[in-house]
């Protein structure tokens, strides 16, 4: 249980209420699921038991369960760490930007509710959200329409909301260039964020799994509130069919294509070592391949559900200020400090409405955030048992790990942080990175370790042989479709525009790509240094090099491993 919980927070996170309804809505609606469907059943599916049944019968984290699978693909290991470090730096800065929020809340009025404050500049626009419109300094009742005919509305007119995300929270610059200093309530919030999430996992797996059974429940308790308050709102049903209404003519979109493949790989955590890092602490014998099903199924029935506590609102939100939903439907920080604290004003108590989402928001990411942490963790210590399995030194380990990234991160809390984050976000660990290591994960236990001698293993483990197609998926299909939509993501691909208006310097751009590059070079460089340093006939050292240390020992070798960790 504790395992399901522990997946389940960590692949239940942001993307499921602030990604996937956007996608969804944005490809078609409800055409949107035949896509996503596909690459759940052929790519998402097979790579999510894969990594986990990898990590479960070689008791091993990210890095050293290749290791003994493959040598030659160690490298994957060494990707997905540096995909998880970019991770551990940058996804924990919004629970930071959510705690800011969520103590914001806490005021009789809520500071992004009103344009008297000292960081509103006085052209605000009321137009599109509250209930009173400051306009030139003058606040007036926006529902008494004629209180406006006679005024016009300046050209550079903004909002409230807008104006407290982009000045008081951000203190946002006008270019990365420009960083200017660390904004402190943000770094407080930082420091707050990683002191929980050290306390979280600090003691390992006994004191996660304990923990997971109120992170990774109490989100559903929250989307359930949200849910049931957003369909009773007026306009939840115009919002609820605009997200669902199907477009199949959008399915003749490569772009939707793409978007539902990255997507699927984004939301289940795949080739980041997070799977592999938690199935190497099940039992030998426990059912990975249900728990798969299981999770999956979870994982895709929540980001579902969250369309309708997301839309609902914005539909509520879209009918009280008399525009299309398409205007005020956002995705990411956008929709989560823009468009819902938008719509929260709008409410009766909403400094309550207030405090339910960023709450949730706040354990759908933390979960996440220790849980990779934890991976990293794992696969440091199996790497090195000999320096990080003494008393008190993964306290150490895990405490040096969230210094490193706190002090990182501050370079994300400054007042140009955000382009930075953006940068992280879009580059770093983006679906091209996920995709090519992604194809070198089936080639290497499809084609090179065997999809065959898997199956044995898995056999071995639960009892009886996978589901036939699964296999298929490891040797052609999903290698297939994902090569099709990295080749696709290059192809199409467009720079980083942040607001889709901001365009970074070109040494911006180079950032960027080092950033993702320095995790897709991983598998070859570490092949070619392995073949370099073995001396004999290329194919003799091929052959060598892809057996694994679980290969050369006797068939109950995996069960004497497990033997060795108790499990």
């Amino acid at each position: 249980m504790e395992f399901v919980l522990s997946v389940a927070g960590e692949i239940i996170g942001l993307g499921n209420v602030w990604r996937f309804p956007y996608l969804c809505y944005k490809n078609g609606g409800g055409a949107f699921l035949i896509p996503y469907l596909i690459f759940l059943f052929t790519c998402g599916i097979p790579l999510f038991l894969l990594e986990t049944a990898l990590g479960q019968y070689t008791s091993q984290g990210g890095v050293t369960a290749w290791r003994k699978i493959c040598p030659i693909f160690e490298g994957l290991g060494y990707s997905a760490q540096v995909i998880e470090s970019y991770l551990n730096i940058y996804y924990i800065i919004i629970l930071s930007w959510a705690l800011f929020y969520l103590f914001s809340s806490f005021t009789s009025v809520l500071p992004w509710a009103s344009c008297n404050n000292p960081w509103n500049s006085g052209t605000l626009s009321y137009g599109w959200l509250l209930v009173e419109t400051c306009l030139s300094n003058l606040c007036v009742d926006f529902l008494n329409k004629s209180s406006l005919d006679n005024r016009t509305m300046p050209a550079n007119a903004t909002s409230p909301v807008v104006e407290f995300w982009e000045k008081r929270v951000l203190g946002l610059t006008d270019g990365i260039h420009k960083l200017g200093t660390v904004r402190w309530e943000l770094a407080l919030c930082l420091l707050l964020a990683w002191i929980i999430c050290y306390f979280c996992i600090w003691k390992g797996v006994k004191s996660t799994g304990k923990v997971v059974y109120f992170t990774a429940t109490f989100p559903y308790v929250m989307l359930i509130i949200l849910l049931v308050r957003g369909v009773t709102l007026p306009g939840a049903a115009e919002g609820i069919i605009f997200y669902l209404k199907p477009d199949i003519s959008r399915l003749a979109d490569p772009q939707v294509w793409m978007d539902a493949g990255t997507q699927i790989l984004f939301s289940y955590a795949i080739c980041q070592g997070c799977l592999t890092a938690l199935g190497s602490y099940n039992k030998y014998t426990n059912n990975c391949y249900r728990d798969c099903f299981m999770l999956c199924f979870l994982n895709s029935a929540t980001s579902f559900v969250a369309g309708f506590a997301i839309f609902s609102v914005l539909g509520f939100m879209a009918r009280e200020q008399g525009v299309p939903i398409a205007e005020v439907a956002e995705s990411g920080p956008g929709l989560a400090f823009i468009a819902y604290p938008t719509a929260v004003t709008m409410m009766p108590v909403s400094q309550l409405w207030s405090c339910l989402f960023f709450l949730m928001l706040i354990f759908l990411g933390l979960d996440s955030q220790f849980v990779c942490v934890e991976s990293m963790v794992t696969a440091l210590i199996d790497m090195f048992p000999a320096v990080f399995r003494k008393k008190g030194r993964r306290e150490l380990l895990i405490l040096t790990i969230a210094v490193i990234c706190y002090l990182l991160g501050l370079l994300l809390v400054t007042e140009g942080g955000m382009y930075i984050f953006q940068l992280f976000d879009y580059y770093a660990a983006s679906g091209t990175c996920l995709l090519f290591v992604a194809i070198f994960e089936v080639i290497c236990i499809g084609w090179v370790y065997g999809a065959n001698r898997f199956y044995d293993n898995i056999e071995d483990m639960i009892g009886f042989r996978p589901w036939p197609l699964i296999k298929i998926c490891w040797l052609v299909i999903t290698p297939g479709l994902c090569l099709a939509v990295f080749l696709f993501s290059l192809i199409k691909y467009t720079p980083l525009k942040y607001n889709n208006t901001y365009v970074y310097p070109t040494w911006g751009y180079v950032l960027g790509w080092m950033m993702a590059l320095s995790s897709m070079v991983c598998i070859p460089l570490y092949a070619i240094f392995i073949l370099l340093r073995t001396k004999g006939p290329l194919k003799q050292v091929l052959r060598w090099w892809s057996l694994g240390e679980l290969l050369l020992l006797p068939h109950d070798g995996a069960w004497e491993w497990h033997q060795g960790r108790c499990t």
